[in-house]
């Protein structure tokens, strides 16, 4: 019977060592996969069906394996992520600002260029209809803006009609007539805006002499305002001037500048 009960001892003895290996396996397996203590895993509650705690826990592990590998710099990098983040935030933010002011400004020139234009337009056709008709010793000119609703990219037909003449557009005319109308037209721009100094290219070369006369008394007009210095080769636009220069070769290969003062 002693024997009997010393054989239970050292059974006892191998189940208890047994049990106490099992329990720190899973002491260490507590801290190892979930870094918990056994005093603090009184505090979470034993779930009611083991098995579908254990299925949950099994998929949320997949879940993480997925994730991939542990980043351990991951806050740092995300911290200064951030940082770059929030700072090239405040400079889209003030660029989108800049140009919102930006696009207030263009808006608001474009509004006064449209005004101006509007404005000066209708000066300028009104004295280029006046210019036109002493030139042309009678008859009507007037630019028609092609919309009205687009003034500042729309094209601009020019609309004439000389003395004894229908009204017609521009290109309709022979050459003389257009240059005439070209120099009406300059005449009146100039009207609304002199400037101090004005070349002119042999502009009246296409004139018949009669128009050649029309057009250098006319220039006469703007000579208290504007100083003109004129290219040509016609007789009336020469006898109009108050000095004339010209270019002679007396030997060959040698230039002279010639300047004759026609008026006191």
């Amino acid at each position: 019977m002693l024997d009997g009960l010393k054989e239970q001892i050292v059974k006892l003895d191998v189940k208890k060592s047994k049990i106490e290996q099992d329990l720190n396996s899973t002491v260490e397996q507590l801290w190892t996969e979930y870094e918990l203590t056994p005093n603090a895993v009184e505090d979470y509650k034993k779930p009611e069906n083991v098995a579908v705690a254990q299925k949950k826990v099994s998929s949320l592990r997949n879940q993480i394996k997925d994730l991939g590998s542990i980043n351990i710099d991951a806050i740092e990098e995300y911290k200064k992520t951030k940082e770059r983040y929030d700072f090239l935030s405040e400079q889209r933010l003030d660029l989108e600002n800049t140009e919102a002011k930006l696009r207030k400004v263009i808006s608001e020139m474009i509004e006064t260029m449209k005004t101006q234009f509007k404005e000066r337009f209708i000066q300028i056709n009104k004295n280029f209809n006046n210019v036109f008709k002493e030139l042309f010793n009678g008859g009507k000119a007037e630019l028609i803006l092609e919309d009205e609703n687009n003034l500042l990219e729309c094209g601009i037909d020019i609309n004439v009609q000389p003395p004894g003449k229908k009204l017609q557009n521009m290109m309709l005319l022979s050459g003389g007539e257009k240059a005439f109308t070209a120099i009406a037209l300059l005449f009146a721009i100039l009207q609304i805006n002199p400037a101090p100094f004005c070349i002119l290219d042999e502009i009246e070369a296409a004139l018949d002499d009669v128009n050649v006369y029309r057009f250098a008394e006319y220039l006469k007009k703007f000579c208290k305002e504007t100083q003109f210095l004129v290219i040509t080769h016609r007789k009336g636009t020469m006898e109009a001037a108050d000095t004339v220069y010209g270019i002679t070769m007396e030997e060959n290969g040698i230039s002279k500048l010639l300047s004759i003062k026609l008026k006191a």
